[in-house]
């Protein structure tokens, strides 16, 4: 399987997680609530589909208005699939969740996990945080010193662009610091106060260790620049 497929996989089945939809919903959800997946087809979604269902992860259910299977078949089409999780397919999904090697630390794989931080663990959320800080902050210093090596040799536009894409990876280095402080504080408000009893765990829900001023769109969102975080055809069955 390619990267690109395993994070599609990934993202179809947390979508599903949420609610049954048919092909052409998932695809627009695709699109709007994941950046990452704008530039892609039906035909890269339905094999996706087509292996999740084969695999047992999800089952294909005709639409729920029986009206709407009649007017398809009076039309000379077929009725609409919908696509549900099932118990495999949840349990699968969760296991994914848990996983944070290096992986879940590049650029689109980055953005398809943190779109499903509200139903991530803390502790995992931690990681992934913290080994994505890592990797950009290798990248930042790989930058800094190509720079400083070929700065004589570059025009001024080409200093520009390579300035412009040091400024975009410092500023998501700044923002995952924010993000770690929070999940921080909000681990540290669960611990026990010194009379013993339990603080409220603020940070366990969809927006749970977000910084405040970045409210709940950040959290089912791609996340901000720098870190690529994400037509209306006949939806038939394949």
């Amino acid at each position: 399987m390619s990267r690109r497929s395993g994070i599609l996989e990934f993202a179809v089945l947390g979508l599903l997680r949420e609610a049954p939809m048919h092909g052409y919903e998932l695809r627009k959800r695709l699109n709007t609530s994941l950046g990452i997946f704008r530039a892609f087809s039906y035909g890269t979604l339905y094999p996706c589909l087509k292996t999740l269902v084969a695999n047992g992860w999800l089952i294909e259910e005709p639409g729920s208005a029986p009206e709407d299977a009649l007017a398809a078949s009076l039309a000379g089409r077929r009725a609409k699939i919908v696509y549900r999780l099932t118990a495999e397919g949840k349990e699968h999904f969760e296991e994914l969740l848990s996983h944070t090697g290096p992986d879940t630390w590049e650029d689109e794989h980055f953005a398809a996990r943190f779109a499903f931080f509200g139903q991530t663990e803390r502790d995992v959320r931690m990681r992934v945080l913290e080994g994505r800080r890592s990797r950009l902050e290798e990248r930042l210093d790989k930058m800094r010193a190509s720079l400083a090596r070929t700065r004589e040799r570059l025009d001024d536009y080409t200093l520009e662009l390579q300035r412009h894409g040091m400024e975009s990876v410092e500023r998501e280095v700044r923002w995952l610091n924010e993000l770690i402080e929070s999940e921080r504080a909000g681990r540290d408000q669960r611990r026990p106060s010194p009379e013993g009893t339990a603080q409220q765990d603020y940070t366990s829900g969809a927006t749970g260790g977000l910084p405040r001023h970045q409210g709940a769109e950040s959290s089912g969102g791609t996340p901000p620049e720098g870190s690529t975080p994400p037509d209306p055809s006949d939806d038939t069955a394949k």
